[in-house]
């Protein structure tokens, strides 16, 4: 796998890159999730906050709750509203990026499911992988 990605955003304004191998691979079930990807879960990659920059652009930011109960700080185009990535509370050191944004999205499995006690009945998730009914 390689260990340097980069990705933007829809309308081009805000590049950027990652130098380290991503933590995780994570698929969200929950609420939260579904309602800001607009689909059935959300696809978070989890690298260390010290391996993320921005090349191009500035972000706006906005704070929510999660479905924990915990905050998460999620930063978007201000342009044209795609998510780049979240901060949890929960993650100090790590950022949360939204692998649908990386340039080159052909190699994304996730490793993990979580909050799988709010996942729509007709996805199907591989026995293979790790699941959790909340947040682990």
């Amino acid at each position: 796998m390689a260990t340097n990605y980069t990705g933007g955003c829809q309308c081009g304004d805000v590049r950027y890159e990652v130098t380290g191998a991503p933590r995780r691979l994570i698929a969200c079930h929950c609420s939260d999730c579904q309602r800001q990807s607009g689909s059935a879960f959300g696809m978070t990659m989890v690298v260390g906050e010290s391996d993320f920059r921005i090349l191009q652009g500035e972000l706006k930011t906005y704070t929510s709750t999660s479905d924990a109960g915990r905050g998460k700080l999620a930063a978007f185009c201000p342009r044209c509203g795609t998510r780049i990535y979240h901060k949890p509370e929960v993650r100090p050191g790590f950022v949360s990026i939204k692998p649908g944004t990386l340039d080159d999205t052909s190699w994304l499995k996730p490793d993990m499911h979580i909050w799988t006690s709010r996942r729509q009945p007709w996805v199907v998730i591989p026995e293979s992988v790790e699941t959790h009914e909340r947040q682990p």
